[in-house]
């Protein structure tokens, strides 16, 4: 009689059961270990973003009494990185102070400098503006020509600031002197309304083109109206 061949029941269905339970719990695992890394920042999907700085370094600095304004000016740039101002022909030293890159962000209309409480601290510095201004006045053939110094307890990056933008600054002077009248320039009490009106002029476009203001005043050098 021929022996009947059975196939034996397949062993290894209990270890494979085991094989892909150890694999789930790896898989999970090794999820873990990722998603804690992740919030690790050691897998981070990008870099992490530098924090802006709290100070912008190319505001100008208060002048105490004694102190120099292009002095103050270079050490505060000097201590932010920046570098040293350009050498111009012959090996001479410009006076202007170099501008710091930052990622300061200044907000939308600049910053007005104040006035030291305690100004009897501060040093002032005087700038005398280049040329007289002369423009007709309101409703009249009379003329008006003013030459103006300004003042600042700053460093001498305002000053600069009036250099490098004049032409903007004294389209902006004549077309206020343009609307002024005869009488009311042909008082004190006018001259003086004028002065404060400039003052705050200047102080506007230097927010404008830099940030920052700085000019505590102005003052009549020469003042002829014809």
């Amino acid at each position: 009689m021929a022996e009947e061949i059975v196939d034996a029941p397949a062993k290894g269905g209990k270890g494979k059961g085991m094989l892909i339970i150890i694999l789930i719990v790896l898989l999970m695992s090794g999820a873990g270990v990722a998603g804690g890394l992740y919030a690790a920042g050691a897998l981070g999907s990008h870099e992490e973003e530098e924090e802006a700085p709290k100070e912008d370094p190319n505001r100008p600095l208060l002048v105490k009494k004694g102190e120099d304004p292009l002095a103050v000016a270079e050490k505060a740039v000097a201590e932010a990185g920046g570098g040293a101002a350009a050498s111009g022909e012959g090996g001479k030293k410009d006076a202007g102070v170099p501008h710091v890159e930052t990622d300061f962000k200044l907000p939308k209309g600049g910053i007005d400098l104040p006035r030291p409480k305690k100004v009897g601290d501060y040093q002032p510095t005087y700038f005398q503006m280049p040329a007289p201004y002369t423009s007709n006045l309101a409703d009249t053939d009379s003329l008006v020509q003013i030459a103006m110094a300004v003042s600042t307890y700053y460093d001498a990056r305002v000053t600069d600031a009036l250099k490098t933008h004049e032409l903007a600054l004294r389209s902006a002077i004549l077309m206020m002197l343009s609307q002024q009248s005869v009488v009311e320039l042909s008082t004190p009490q006018g001259k003086v309304a004028l002065q404060a009106r400039l003052t705050d002029l200047i102080n506007k476009i230097l927010r404008e083109k830099t940030g920052y203001s700085g000019v505590d005043n102005v003052y009549f050098t020469n003042f002829i109206i014809q």
